[in-house]
């Protein structure tokens, strides 16, 4: 099997996508997986180029040990250089066919996405996974207005071919809403990384996801 098959198998089976800095330590990162992350993106601007190499480097293992995807974002040429899996862009990033160019087509490419046009476009440039928010407004992304879960709904309806994840300020009090608006995979941040015990709340988010979803199914 190719990586690349490899890698698109994993990320059509991911539920549970964390994205983080470089503060996060390797321990926390292990527990997060083991309760049930399986993609993970650093995410980190204050790192200069050799701490995030080094920090990439070191998560890449960690990942491949609970065949977890890894992302970089923004920085395809960091991305390879770590043995990421993929680099993901937002709309003042880099175009998607730029940084497949950049990365010689061998890498995943991901995109944020804040409006139903942004996001047809995305779908329609070929991108890989597709973020869906900010469902509410999140201190990680100052200034940057809430979609509210009528973003979300409207995703749902559009059944993108590629996996696409709501995003923005969810947690284990509120995963059950996005779910049940028809989000099957979503990203989180604070739920985890200031978590007392990151294996139990990724367990949560995870166990609250996939029984929203079920039961929405049903």
């Amino acid at each position: 099997m190719s990586d690349a098959t490899r890698r698109r198998e994993r990320l059509a089976e991911a539920r549970l996508y964390l994205v983080t800095d470089g503060g996060l330590s390797d321990e926390a990162l292990e527990a997060a997986l083991r309760g049930g992350v399986d993609m993970v993106q650093l995410r980190d601007r204050d790192l200069d180029d050799d701490a995030l190499l080094a920090r990439a480097a070191a998560w890449r293992r960690i990942c491949d040990a609970h065949r977890a995807l890894l992302w970089v974002n923004d920085r395809p040429d960091l991305a390879l250089a770590a043995g990421a899996d993929g680099v993901h862009v937002g709309q003042d990033d880099m175009p998607v066919a730029e940084a497949r160019e950049r990365s010689g087509g061998e890498l995943l490419v991901g995109l944020s996405t804040h409006a139903p046009d942004q996001l047809e476009a995305g779908i329609a440039a070929g991108a890989d996974q597709l973020s869906v928010g900010p469902v509410w407004e999140t201190p990680t992304k100052p200034g940057r207005p809430a979609t509210g879960i009528e973003y979300v709904r409207a995703a749902a309806a559009l059944r993108p071919p590629q996996p696409w994840f709501a995003i923005g300020g969810i947690d284990g009090g509120n995963v059950d809403k996005v779910a049940a608006a028809g989000a099957e995979r979503v990203v989180v941040t604070r739920a985890i990384r200031e978590a007392a015990d990151p294996e139990s709340a990724a367990a949560f988010l995870r166990a609250g996801l996939e029984e929203t979803s079920v039961g929405s199914a049903g």
